[in-house]
């Protein structure tokens, strides 16, 4: 599959910069509104653009199945690190990925955030996972999981074994470790929550959490620091619920 559009979104955005040092934003206190078009005119989506995340996962429009299938298990990666980042690229050519609807996108990577950038109801999780996808023209998709504190998680030992390792560590995990058994999703049309900002991703958030031990929630906390975006406006998108 074709990703070369959707590899520049994310070096751009989703993934952070691939260079700490280069990075000219940053995350706030996860309440008060970051303003990034401040920092550089490229990111006017940011505080301009009107369909932002993430947002607060309340009173829906509709209530109904999503349909939404996954094909994970194990995959190879590595690791990428830097500031307020910890992610696993996805080697190419392994037939990874999700359908929504009738549309195929395959997997990229996987990145964390501390808290959870969604809230249900107005509260967030301690932490986040958000497979990153893209359709061969180019158009991204992202499943958000949520991680409550629980027993050890064998997908995070392993993230967090090569992290302990450096940047570029070779792994391998159990995707389907980091996701609910029977996934059921919230859905609406959103964007990129880092800079640029860009809009027009597919949103997917799962409705049940997953679980991760204290420590490994600490473990990514201290490596992340506090890196979820303030709540955007839902300005009437349309929001669907799971049943």
């Amino acid at each position: 599959m074709k990703y070369v559009a959707a590899a520049a979104a994310l070096a751009l955005g989703i993934s952070g910069a691939a260079i700490a040092q280069d990075k000219d934003w940053r995350f706030g206190d996860g309440g008060t509104p970051e303003r990034w078009s401040a920092l550089n005119t490229a990111y006017a989506a940011c505080d301009l653009g009107k369909m932002q995340s993430p947002i607060d996962l309340t009173d829906p429009d509709a209530v109904g199945v999503v349909g939404l299938s996954t094909n994970y298990g194990e995959a190879r990666g590595k690791l990428s690190v830097g500031l307020e980042k910890v992610q696993i690229d996805f080697d190419p050519g392994q037939n990874k990925g999700m359908v929504s609807g009738n549309t195929a996108f395959g997997l990229i990577q996987v990145h964390f955030h501390t808290p959870a950038e969604h809230a249900f109801d107005g509260v967030r999780y301690p932490l986040v996972a958000h497979f990153v996808h893209a359709t061969n023209d180019g158009e991204l998709g992202v499943l958000g999981v949520m991680f409550t504190e629980g027993r050890e998680n064998p997908a995070l030992s392993a993230l967090l074994q090569a992290y302990d390792q450096g940047y570029g560590t070779p792994l391998t995990v159990d995707i389907d470790e980091m996701v609910p058994e029977t996934v059921e999703v919230w859905r609406y049309m959103g964007s990129l929550t880092t800079p640029p900002c860009s809009e027009g991703v597919n949103w997917h958030v799962a409705n049940v959490p997953v679980q991760a031990s204290a420590e490994q929630i600490a473990k990514l906390r201290a490596a992340l620091g506090p890196s979820a975006r303030s709540l955007q406006d839902r300005n009437l998108r349309l929001l669907v619920a799971p049943q």
